[in-house]
């Protein structure tokens, strides 16, 4: 998997899919690593897996910016309460023995699998007004295709899920739009589109500060390493952009399905490699 061209066209898929579902990629990236680079530590595997999210997210949201669906308020907001979980993450991953490692990223894979499966449902684009409620943040927005988004969400339960976020993101490499994304639709009521944007714009400083630290710490320091995350960027920043063209398209019930079948294949292939 190591020839520059193998690890462009894996970057490219995904980073495709990884911003088409709002996920980063680190989700499929983790244990294709895990599968194809035994050597590598689980601190090293995190640390080329969240450089990668950091690309893809970082691409993924600028074309989002353009198209009008993300919410900066609520994607600031939340983004500032991953950090401090975001930066004790990265330490502790050194500490992880790697079958541990593979086993809990693989139940919580398939633990989101269901239920995302079971829960999901067809948002309307434009909801009715809603109640005075002083504890909900009622938002409008309208994309640059003139489609009406109106939610509203408590902030305080969104940045309790941010702050959980933050610190399992970093932990296993995985980003945290599988565990965002999801929580934004059924707990906080966003719509799909303005979720799977918003969770884009989330991971892009989310996981750029998890990235600083791993520079800090050495991570990206051996060559090979710097080949792998070099290529893989590459590809997942022309990915994000394909992603993030054809998200408009896509029903959103069909993304989170997706994001469902692909969240319970990685996690079966994943605890299977440890039995």
């Amino acid at each position: 998997m190591d020839h520059a061209l193998v690890l462009l066209a894996t970057g490219l898929l995904i980073g495709f899919i990884g911003t088409l579902i709002g996920a980063g990629g680190g989700f499929l990236l983790v244990p294709l690593l895990l599968f194809t680079h035994r050597e590598l530590t689980p601190e090293i595997v995190t640390a080329v897996s969240l450089a990668v999210v950091a690309c893809n997210a970082l691409s993924g949201s600028i074309a989002y910016a353009r198209s009008g669906r993300v919410d900066f308020k609520a994607g600031i907001l939340f983004a500032l309460f991953t950090i401090p979980g975001s930066v004790l993450g990265v330490f502790l991953t050194e500490y992880i023995p790697t079958h541990i490692f593979s086993f809990v990223f693989g139940i919580i894979l398939l633990l989101l699998a269901i239920f995302l499966f079971v829960r999901t449902k067809n948002q309307k684009t434009v909801t009715d007004t809603f109640s005075n409620q002083p504890h909900l943040t009622e938002r409008t927005l309208t994309d640059k295709h003139n489609v009406t988004y109106h939610y509203a969400y408590n902030k305080y339960v969104g940045i309790l899920i941010s702050i959980m976020v933050g610190f399992i993101s970093p932990l296993l490499g995985i980003g945290g739009g599988i565990i965002h994304v999801p929580a934004m639709v059924n707990w906080l009521s966003f719509p799909v589109h303005i979720a799977t944007a918003t969770s884009h714009f989330i991971l892009a400083i989310m996981a750029s500060i998890s990235v600083i630290v791993h520079a800090v710490r050495g991570n990206y320091n051996d060559s090979h390493i710097l080949h792998l995350v070099v290529w893989l960027c590459i590809g997942v920043i022309a990915g994000a952009q394909g992603g993030a063209y054809f998200s408009h398209r896509v029903k959103n019930t069909f993304i989170v399905k997706a994001l469902a079948v692909c969240l319970g294949i990685v996690g079966i292939r994943l605890l299977m490699s440890i039995a």
